[in-house]
């Protein structure tokens, strides 16, 4: 049985335009000890699927279908006072925007210490002493729990966060973004650290990020999204190396290869749909090259199309039947 499985959710947002289809029918699970990545680019619905599983939802956010079982319970039906005992005691996030994330001003000890006292019911001398072995697990200096986030780095703020997350032995952690608006050297270190607590504190991790790379150097599976849905998943050897679906394989042409032939790298013309009133049909239909008719009108399933690797492409079954063509190009994708 999976460590977490998530089973056709759907959650939407009521905006003045209209009610927003952020996630809109996903499946995914998270075995014990494994790492999976939610790919795609802003907007498609990689973090609103985090604050579904986490019950974190803005006042006019809700999940209308759908299961997030977590060892066989369901989270979606939990009332509030049971759901804050799986919040950081079962699973945690690592938020987005660490400066943000944190409060200006209250002490980083503190912060990292609420959790620690609202859960596991200790007092404040063991809290703080707690608080320091965190801080020292992530690599910084115990004396360093009485200063205020800024005067952290961008780096030291994140590792905060993460100390934060692991503050009452999580099973699941949730990393949004961690590496975002850092510089090349201290992502490097953020996503080693990430990795080294994986491994020795046998975490399972959920990792969101639009920068392919970060997926391929951490994450054992990975999930493409793309308006609100899953267009791809499998392991992430396979999705790299074999890629299915139009909108991954532009995705991955979309980053500069370093080994291989220099060039520029390609652009996805056109933007993400309205989410108030998606495009009927397969979703990524107006940007893709392969499109023709029957993509405007028929939602491909995930179906599967090689060992663990599920792909939504109307390409697939045109391929087998032997009756591939093209509206737009005159070859395979």
């Amino acid at each position: 049985m999976a460590l977490l499985e998530v089973k056709g959710l759907k959650t939407y947002f009521e905006t003045q335009e209209g009610e927003v289809h952020a996630v809109d029918g996903v499946d995914f699970s998270l075995g014990e000890g494994e790492s999976l990545g939610l790919a795609g680019e802003s907007g498609c619905g990689k973090t609103t699927a985090a604050l579904s599983i986490m019950r974190l939802l803005p006042y006019n956010g809700r999940i209308v279908d759908g299961s997030i079982r977590y060892m066989g319970y369901d989270l979606t039906g939990m009332p509030e006072n049971q759901i804050r005992g799986i919040r950081w005691r079962h699973i945690s996030i690592i938020f987005q925007g660490a400066m943000n994330a944190l409060n200006p001003v209250k002490r980083v000890g503190g912060q990292i210490a609420e959790p620690i006292i609202l859960h596991e019911k200790v007092d404040s001398e063991a809290a703080q002493k707690r608080v320091g072995d965190l801080l020292e697990l992530v690599g910084i200096h115990r004396d360093r729990a009485r200063d205020y986030p800024h005067e952290f780095s961008g780096g030291m703020r994140q590792r905060v966060m993460i100390a934060m997350a692991l503050a009452c032995n999580p099973r699941i952690v949730i990393a949004d973004e961690p590496v975002t608006a850092l510089d090349v050297m201290i992502q490097g270190q953020i996503l080693d650290l990430l990795e080294r607590l994986k491994r020795e504190l046998g975490l399972s991790m959920i990792l969101i990020s639009h920068d392919l790379s970060v997926m391929a150097e951490t994450c054992d599976s990975m999930a493409i999204m793309y308006a609100g849905k899953i267009v791809e998943s499998g392991g992430v050897r396979d999705v790299f190396k074999r890629a299915n679906h139009p909108y991954t394989k532009d995705l991955i042409a979309a980053f500069p290869d370093i080994e291989g032939e220099q060039r520029l790298p390609a652009f996805i013309p056109g933007l993400l749909p309205s989410l108030v009133d998606p495009p009927a049909g397969c979703r990524f239909h107006p940007r893709c090259k392969f499109a023709r008719p029957e993509c405007e009108t028929t939602d491909p399933a995930l179906e599967t199309v090689g060992d663990g690797h599920r792909s939504a492409c109307h390409i697939n079954r045109w391929m087998e039947e032997g009756t591939w063509t093209s509206s737009r190009e005159g070859g395979p994708p």
